[in-house]
């Protein structure tokens, strides 16, 4: 298998992976242990990988700027992946750029790391990889050509995808424009890890129009792909129902100095505008999808209910949304065994420095 995740290794303490360290890396309780663990041990590892045989676990975040919080948050993170124990992370706003000099095509598939600056940022971040417990994953980039947007999707070791594409077209050779999407395959189910466009403010900046074309492309996608089960994560800069925002009133009337959109349905807060929400509520209809977290939490919670906080200074606070979703089919529904969200409150608790907090989602075995 081709494995486009694996960035070019530099001179420095950071050594190519061996074969072995591949075949076998650190143990952990849902994937095959590696020679340390006793046979005991083994025996009851193996006996649990044989009853999970794809990933159940799942855990996306927008990150906001993937760069920033391993120098700042990643003892955090790290002890919350630890205790939580997903089997994929999936990531937006990384922030990194792609690999490729300036006016040279990129790779956006591998980290940038032909400047100073960008080989000492990339050896941060593979060092921050290099902590045990995030040994235990494979990790794909999907990146801009600038520290802008930008996904990355880490899968446990012991779960291969039978593909890894990078566009809403699932064509190898094409990538999303600023690294939006990394659509993992699996013999059961296919993950799509999106961060979806912000509509914007403004129609004559062309932000609408932008994600009039992304809503559009979607459909079209889980029409497409609809034979086979889908699960949807990220950043889908959306909230559906009045439920979704802490405030109503306040979204729906917010203005950017002024502004009002000729068409009534694009005014208010992006993310909160009429034509965003009825378009959004197209896609769940065509693709016969249902959102997770609502197939649990059917009531509005002021406090563990929104997955983005507004700045704790200024008119923003405590103005929150929940635009960070886990999407699935509803041959799905009945396995949903939970949906949470792990940040709470004004002062961002759990949130790890972003403005997002993780959100996770738990199915039951299909077999």
């Amino acid at each position: 298998m081709k494995r486009f995740f694996q960035p070019v290794e530099k001179d420095g303490s950071f050594k190519k992976p061996t074969l072995s360290s591949v075949k076998h890396p650190d143990p952990d309780p849902e994937c095959k242990s590696d020679k340390k663990t006793t046979e005991n041990a083994a025996v009851a590892v193996n006996e649990e990988e044989d009853t999970k045989k794809e990933p159940l676990k799942f855990v996306t975040w927008n990150a906001n700027s993937f760069l920033l919080r391993i120098k700042n948050n990643w003892t955090e993170f790290t002890n919350f992946i630890h205790n939580l124990n997903p089997d994929v992370i999936a990531i937006q706003e990384v922030r990194m750029p792609a690999a490729g000099s300036k006016g040279k095509p990129k790779n956006p598939r591998e980290l940038k790391d032909d400047t100073n600056s960008s080989r000492e940022e990339k050896q941060v971040i593979l060092r921050a990889l290099s902590n045990p417990q995030f040994k235990n994953y494979n990790v794909w980039w999907s990146l801009s050509d600038s520290k802008y947007a930008g996904t990355a999707l880490f899968i446990k070791k012991c779960f291969q995808p039978k593909k890894v594409s990078f566009s809403l077209d699932q064509t190898g050779s094409t990538h999303e424009q600023d690294g939006r999407v990394i659509l993992a395959e699996f013999e059961s189910f296919r993950l799509l890890n999106t961060y979806v466009p912000n509509n914007g403010w403004k129609e004559e900046e062309s932000s609408f129009q932008r994600r009039r074309k992304w809503d559009k492309r979607m459909i079209e996608f889980v029409l497409r792909i609809s034979d086979k089960p889908l699960i949807w994560c990220g950043d889908l800069n959306v909230s559906h129902q009045d439920i979704d925002v802490s405030h109503p009133e306040f979204f729906s009337a917010a203005k950017l100095n002024g502004y009002v959109p000729p068409n009534k349905e694009d005014c208010g807060q992006p993310g909160f505008t009429l034509s965003e929400r009825k378009r959004f509520g197209s896609i769940l209809k065509e693709g016969k999808l249902v959102d997770a977290y609502r197939c649990l939490h059917n009531f509005k919670d002021m406090e563990h209910g929104f997955s983005w906080s507004g700045n704790p200074v200024g008119k923003y606070r405590g103005k929150r949304m929940r635009i960070d979703y886990f999407v699935v089919s509803e041959k799905l529904r009945e396995r949903i065994v939970a949906c949470e969200m792990h940040g709470h409150g004004i002062e961002l608790e759990g949130f790890y420095g972003s403005d997002h907090c993780p959100v996770s989602l738990e199915l039951s075995d299909g077999t």
